[in-house]
């Protein structure tokens, strides 16, 4: 079923050649799909791993990948075409699966992750939160990859720079290239955001778990970092989703970075310490 979102048939736009990855006869597999599943996959065996360090099987996530996978898109589906609906779809509503041209707000496919995983881990009798710290700082890398399927659809780009700017970033000649859109060459926000991911994983997989005492530290970390890359580099985009006047993306990653916070200052003073989980 997943693969249902990768496959279009007969289409055609202005940026099929750079956006799309092969074609087989009639059916096209695109950049956007390539690099969401991608990044998906490698988050999947990042978690995979960690769990198999902390003494569960190896196999715990392959029931729970695909569906979440397919769960994930849909509520990040979902999230976009709640805000963008009146302006993209009220006059062709059956847009609204075409998923493959775009459209997916990975805020509201980490909601529905979440919903899910939380339900998912309960059953097979698996902490949350020692599920959280194995799974989500690999969410940031399936975030930076999946940026990347922005750009090969030229979307999530920020407001207009010159040549000259973009030069100075030392970017590779088909970044400059491809940032050129509408007769003007706009910010890489889409890469700012890919690097932050990465740094951000980094952070959490080198420092934070290096020094985490306590179970969840991981996971909330995850919250604050998100909402500190996120926030600022949205305020550059042109291609926000509004909730009135104010960009809802930022607006989620406040949200998220107090949550963040006020959860590791609950599991430091109210939380398991790992050496007792470990002990049992």
């Amino acid at each position: 079923m997943v693969f249902l979102t990768i496959l279009k048939i007969n289409h055609h736009d202005i940026f099929e050649d750079f956006s799309t990855f092969v074609s087989i006869g009639p059916l096209h597999i695109q950049w956007y799909a390539v690099c969401i599943l991608t990044g998906a996959c490698i988050a999947y065996f990042l978690g995979q791993y960690r769990f198999k360090q902390l003494g569960y099987s190896s196999t715990i996530l392959s029931d729970y990948f695909l569906a979440l996978l397919l769960i994930g898109i849909v509520g990040a589906r979902i999230w976009y075409v709640i805000f963008t609906f009146d302006e993209l779809y009220a006059s062709s509503p059956m847009e609204i699966f075409a998923i493959w041209h775009g459209g997916l707000a990975i805020q509201g496919g980490i909601f529905s992750g979440l919903i899910y995983s939380y339900y998912f881990f309960k059953k097979h009798d698996i902490p949350f939160l020692v599920a959280g710290d194995a799974i989500m700082p690999g969410v940031l890398i399936a975030q930076a990859f999946g940026r990347w399927g922005n750009f090969f659809n030229h979307e999530a780009f920020g407001g207009e720079v010159s040549l000259e700017f973009l030069q100075s970033l030392h970017l590779p000649q088909f970044i400059i290239d491809n940032m050129y859109i509408n007769g003007a060459y706009h910010h890489p926000t889409f890469l700012y955001e890919s690097l932050g991911n990465v740094i951000a994983f980094l952070l959490i997989i080198f420092v934070v778990r290096r020094f985490q005492k306590h179970i969840g530290t991981q996971f909330f970390s995850y919250f604050v970092f998100y909402g500190l890359v996120r926030f600022p580099i949205e305020g550059m985009r042109t291609d926000s989703l509004m909730f009135g006047p104010i960009r809802m993306a930022q607006l989620v990653s406040i949200a998220f970075l107090i949550v963040g916070l006020v959860g590791i200052v609950y599991v430091h003073l109210k939380g398991k310490k790992i050496s007792d989980m470990n002990q049992s």
